[in-house]
Order: C-alpha cells, then structure tokens, then sequence
C-alpha cells in the first residue's frame, strides 16, 4: 500500500528493490565515511606540530572545498568527488592537528570521552533516522545557514583557545545530531546511487562536528 505523501510501503511491488537499494547504498556510504575519518586521523597526526594560525588556513581552506562541492556537480559524484572528500577530510584534520595533539599530550580522557560520545550519538541518530515516521528531511533547508554560522564560529574559535564557548558546542552537537538523523533518513527514502558521495560528505562532516563539539564541552568540565 502507497503512502499519502508517495512512499513505498512494505506490499509495493517495488518496496522489495528499494530496500536492497538501499542496503547497497548504506555499505557504500559508510564505506565512504570511514576512509574519511581515516584521512581526517592522518591528517591531525601531520598536522600535530603546526601553529594554530596554520591549522586555521588549512581549516578555511577546507571550508572553501566544502562549499565548492556543494556547488559544483562534478565535485559530488564520479571518482572525482570520491578523491575531493578524501582531500577534504586530509585537509580538515590537518587543520585540527594542533588541536588534537594538545589533548593526546595532556587529557586524553577527553580524547576518549569525545570519541566515545560520538560513536553513541552516531549510532542513536543514525538509528532514529532510518526508524523514524517523520519527515525530517523537509527541515533540513530552515536549519542549514544556522547550523554554517554555528559551524563557522566553532571551528575558528577552537583554533584561538584551548577550548570552545561550552554554549555554542552545545548548539553544535544538537544541530549536528540532528542534520545526522537527517542524512540517514534521506538515504533511506531519497537517495540514488549518485548521492553517495554527496551524502557520506554530509555524514562525515556531522561526525566531525559532533566529535569536536563534544571534545569542548569534556574539555571545559
């Protein structure tokens, strides 16, 4: 039976190829997502001894390349967009090296705290977003600019002091959560095999956030 809004219900015929769909899209993803934070964890190790005015060049600069993959078709499908997430993620976590290294050296408990925030908080909205009724998608566009100027102003202001305004890393982590819960949603009732990129982009950029988001508020305790 079809949903109001279009939907595939259980009994479509088609309900069957759009879950295997699906599933193939998800591995794809992920996959995706973690050669990213694969790139994003060598590039803080290259980036561990540079000086924080450094880390924020090469953080502005992975802004521009995020900007110029949402704008840019060509940057989010095909092998090239693959190579420019991977470059981005290198990019970001050098970056954050310096940041990172400051709590590998001297708190690593937040370190491990932030990490272990993060994969809960993955696997929760992920969950939530895939189990969900609602339409979470259709607030995704409302929430985007706040949630950029959120972003912005973090990311810089980790770079200028030890930590983050515990405030503005709580409005990171719920924007971040809930654009995650987004993603997992639009993957399961939207998504073509062309959104791969474009989505594991999105995943992974969240995760980030969520990551230093949590790493402020621990660091701040």
């Amino acid at each position: 039976m079809e949903s109001s809004g279009g939907e595939l219900g259980v009994f479509t015929p088609d309900a069957g190829a759009r879950s295997s769909t699906v599933s193939l899209l998800l591995g794809q993803v992920m996959f995706l997502v973690a050669v990213a934070l694969a790139f994003f964890a060598l590039g803080t190790y290259i980036g561990r001894d540079l000086s924080y005015t450094t880390g924020l060049v090469c953080e502005l600069g992975a802004i521009a390349m995020l900007f110029a993959q949402a704008f840019v078709g060509p940057l989010r499908t095909g092998t090239l967009a693959v190579g420019w997430l991977y470059a981005l993620a290198l990019l970001l976590g050098i970056g954050l090296g310096p940041v990172i290294n400051y709590y590998t050296t001297y708190d690593q408990t937040v370190l491990y705290q932030a990490a272990g925030g993060t994969a809960l908080t993955v696997a929760g909205m992920g969950a939530f977003g895939f189990a969900t009724s609602r339409d979470l998608v259709r607030w995704a566009r409302p929430l985007f600019w706040a949630f950029l100027a959120v972003i912005l102003a973090s990311w810089i202001l980790v770079l200028f002091t030890s930590g983050g305004n515990i405030v503005l890393s709580l409005a990171v982590y719920v924007f971040a959560s809930a654009f995650l819960a987004i993603n997992f949603q639009y993957l399961r009732r939207h998504a073509e095999a062309d959104d791969a990129v474009w989505i594991a982009t999105g995943i992974f950029i969240n995760v980030v956030n969520i990551f230093l988001a949590l790493l402020n508020i621990f660091g701040s305790r």
